[in-house]
């Protein structure tokens, strides 16, 4: 189907970039010798990108909470089950073709869970290429969000009941969010599914029961380890954490976070370098002890199957981990040139990131109300 055909003809809407094209932008690690030169050019392209493709309406709430999320059309369905249970705004950003694109209308039109509401922002990345663009979906959503505060969340993950509301009370309790990260704890089902915890208590019973563990505590335990689940068991009060390598928490920040690194494409580092930034950055790591997420179980993506299947794969996200770390020294080098106070950070221990570059295609946010 062609594309230009339908955004003219069906959506009837002038706010779409027309054409995939390249950043004209420098980038210092242009090259090929490793055999790495498409998954490096890849970061400067510029999608194709139809903002709010149907409806949008909010009412404006006093610290408010927008849940910025990202997803290919194989997790429609996660979708439905995620706003079931989120009654805030929303902003998703889908990667899909222009005939899915025409699915996803129908889909949303028949939903139950999507049809009525209009406080669900969809923007459309058009498919270009065979990786997928994770960090610059997530900038596009980002960038699109309209409350002073969002959730950053992947869509395979449950919020707990009422946690737009949970969220909303945190950001007021905290008085200044400036440079600050609130950690939403996350959970998985231990092998099979179980009921879903309606409270803090009925989750720490499920811990006990080993139906539920702590995210990816048997696979990648670095990931999440350092919110320190022994203390929020008992926690009544928020608290920080340290930064730790490879830490990857779900967190509440200010809009005007800095963006994802787009150099990071499909599994592998994609958030784990955006919390890096955080840190560098100065973040405050804060911990909600009556907040939690859990991950409803699916079949491998594609990205994680390639990751696993492909050394070319590995080898070239070792190489963008390099590249990004002599990118964190510059930016670490820069700031105290001009006087700024930086972390203290470990280059050895760390492979960080830099200040992502954002050149992702912005919504005119001009009190833009659909």
């Amino acid at each position: 189907m062609d594309g230009s055909l339908l955004r003219k003809e069906m959506l009837r809407c002038s706010n779409v970039s027309t054409e995939a094209t390249e950043s004209a932008d420098a980038y210092e690690y242009d090259d090929d010798e490793d055999g790495c030169g498409e998954v490096r050019r890849a970061r400067s392209t510029l999608y194709r990108t139809h903002l709010f493709i149907r409806t949008f309406s909010m009412e404006e709430r006093p610290a408010d909470v927008t849940l910025v999320t990202q997803l290919s059309m194989d997790r429609l369905q996660m979708l439905e089950q995620l706003l079931s249970q989120w009654e805030g705004p929303v902003s998703v950003a889908l990667y899909l073709s222009d005939s899915e694109t025409n699915q996803l209308l129908r889909f949303a039109a028949d939903s139950p869970h999507i049809a009525h509401r209009t406080n669900v922002a969809f923007h459309i990345v058009y498919k270009q290429g065979s990786l997928y663009p994770v960090n610059y979906l997530r900038n596009v959503a980002l960038n699109a969000s309209m409350t002073p505060f969002v959730y950053l969340a992947d869509v395979d993950f449950l919020p707990m009941f009422g946690l737009y509301d949970v969220l909303r009370q945190a950001v007021v309790a905290q008085g200044s969010m400036q440079n600050k990260a609130m950690v939403v704890p996350a959970f998985e089902a231990h092998g099979y599914r179980s009921p879903f915890p309606r409270s803090k208590a009925e989750l720490i019973n499920q811990l006990d029961a080993g139906r539920l563990i702590v995210f990816r505590q048997d696979v990648w335990a670095k990931g999440h380890v350092p919110t320190d689940y022994d203390r929020w068991r008992s926690a009544a009060a928020p608290y920080s954490v340290g930064w730790q390598p490879d830490y990857e928490p779900y967190v509440v920040v200010g809009r005007h976070v800095p963006k994802y690194d787009p150099r990071f494409l499909g599994f592998g580092w994609n958030k784990v370098s955006h919390i890096m930034l955080l840190d560098a950055l100065g973040y405050d790591f804060v911990v909600l002890p009556n907040a939690f997420i859990v991950h409803q179980p699916h079949a491998p993506s594609f990205e994680i199957a390639k990751y696993r299947s492909s050394p070319v794969y590995r080898r070239c996200l070792k190489a963008l981990k390099g590249e990004f770390v002599r990118d964190l020294a510059k930016m670490q080098n820069a700031r105290r040139r001009a006087g700024r106070i930086v972390p203290a950070f470990d280059n050895n221990a760390t492979e960080s990131l830099f200040i992502a570059s954002d050149t992702v295609i912005r919504n005119r946010r001009s009190n833009r109300r659909r």
